[in-house]
């Protein structure tokens, strides 16, 4: 018998308390022994029942997607206020009024009792938190120990390695939950797995989008010019930010993973921002090192790379590098993709190159999918190692090209172009959830 399933072994005892961190630990099952764990534990148990852990598999926050599963609005200041419970909740973590005052604002979020219901709600967030990042990143056990006492009255630390989940009365009552969280947030970064690269078409709207969901692409992305220019706004001056995240919420009830361009950031605080697309369900973003006609500093955009993954690790940020489409300094090109992998890239975008021998020098000297535009073709590119393809703002010039073109045709006599029907158009709402 191990030491986890002996029930001379109980968990390290926590002291009654009112109010702050201190009162969740009093009354939850994780370090309760006895009828008050019983009790407790059926609580979790209950409140786990109602969620079909398939419907978290979903891209975004696993935090935000398990909030709104069990009731709680989803909003990135949620997550944030977990995450501060969080990393107070051991007993032997460090406490602060911080983490107390996220506490009070999350029993508020729960309907304001403070009593075991709620405390079992907050603690489902609370211990899948941190736990599901580290399985999304690859660690194993994602917590690496935990703490008995012994009958002797001594603390044992044991090791999680071959029971990563636990084991006895308190194995975590989650284990399918997490799993399905943390295989929903890896589900866009398998996609640049397959035989052949991933096609993304760029949208500009909620309908264009809906279209190529619809039309079986197996994720979508978003382009900064269609959204900037159907806004009667440029491109790349920073300007969208409102329109962006409008776009994001929308786009994220889509049932294919999104990932967003959010240009150079449009000036925003970064960790906010991706913490904010990610609590929404978005799966990635696009981040730009061009500033006009020149090129940001690489350590400077590195930096901004580190705060996009620093509050959303699970966001699938594609680190674009600009030397080939503002046409200049291409010898930067690998020591820029480099550097921005260093900082936490899960990918590089590389626009306007299309020079076989440099494609496949990137591809073989960095260790994340490489991703250009459409121009070559789809079997070259394969053989090239290229892991995404992106249509950038092709399908939107190709669109307001057409329309442009079906005006004319009214107007000076001409045949009508065929289109998809109304019916059809109509119909594009129900692919939102």
């Amino acid at each position: 018998m191990s030491i986890l399933e002996d029930p001379a072994y109980t968990v390290v005892p926590v002291p009654q308390a009112t109010s702050g961190v201190a009162w969740l630990r009093a009354h939850v099952a994780r370090f309760s022994e006895g009828e008050d764990h019983a009790r407790r534990r059926t609580l979790a148990e209950r409140l786990l029942a109602t969620v079909d852990a398939s419907s978290l598999r979903r891209p975004g926050a696993p935090t935000a997607n398990l909030a709104a599963a069990l009731g709680f609005p989803r909003n990135r200041a949620l997550v944030a206020d977990v995450a501060l419970v969080g990393a107070a909740y051991q007993p032997y973590f460090v406490q602060s009024q911080e983490a107390d005052d996220a506490l009070a604002r999350l029993v508020d979020r729960a309907g304001g009792r403070w009593d075991e219901e709620t405390a079992a709600r907050i603690a489902l967030l609370v211990q899948s938190h941190h736990a599901t990042n580290a399985l999304i990143a690859g660690a194993h056990p994602p917590v690496p120990a935990t703490r008995r006492i012994s009958p002797k009255g001594e603390e044992v630390q044991v090791d999680l390695t071959a029971t990563p989940f636990g084991a006895g009365r308190h194995a975590c009552p989650g284990e399918d939950h997490a799993r399905a969280m943390a295989d929903g947030a890896q589900a866009f970064r398998r996609l640049h797995d397959g035989p052949a690269p991933l096609v993304l078409p760029n949208a500009w709207d909620a309908a264009s989008a809906a279209a190529f969901a619809s039309a079986g692409f197996a994720a979508i992305g978003t382009t900064s010019l269609g959204v900037a220019a159907s806004q009667g706004l440029p491109d790349g001056e920073g300007l969208l930010l409102d329109e962006t995240l409008a776009l994001a919420r929308r786009l994220a009830t889509l049932p294919v993973p999104v990932t967003v361009d959010i240009e150079y950031g449009f000036g925003a605080d970064l960790e906010e921002l991706g913490a904010e697309l990610s609590a929404m369900g978005i799966a990635g973003v696009n981040l730009e090192d061009g500033r006009g006609n020149g090129l940001a500093d690489p350590a400077e955009q590195a930096e901004l790379i580190r705060r996009l993954k620093a509050d959303a690790p699970e966001l699938f940020v594609n680190a674009r590098v600009d030397t080939y489409w503002v046409g200049t300094a291409h010898d930067e090109t690998l020591g820029r993709a480099q550097a921005y992998v260093d900082a936490g890239a899960d990918g590089v975008f590389v626009p306007g190159l299309t020079d076989p021998t440099e494609i496949e020098r990137i591809v073989a000297a960095v260790p994340v999918p490489l991703n250009l535009l459409a121009g070559l073709p789809i079997p070259q590119l394969t053989d090239l190692g290229v892991r995404r393809v992106s249509t950038g703002s092709l399908l939107f010039r190709s669109a307001i090209t057409a329309a442009v073109d079906a005006a004319r045709r009214v107007r000076d006599g001409g045949d009508l172009p065929e289109t998809m029907p109304y019916d059809t158009v109509q119909g594009l709402s129900g692919a939102f959830r």
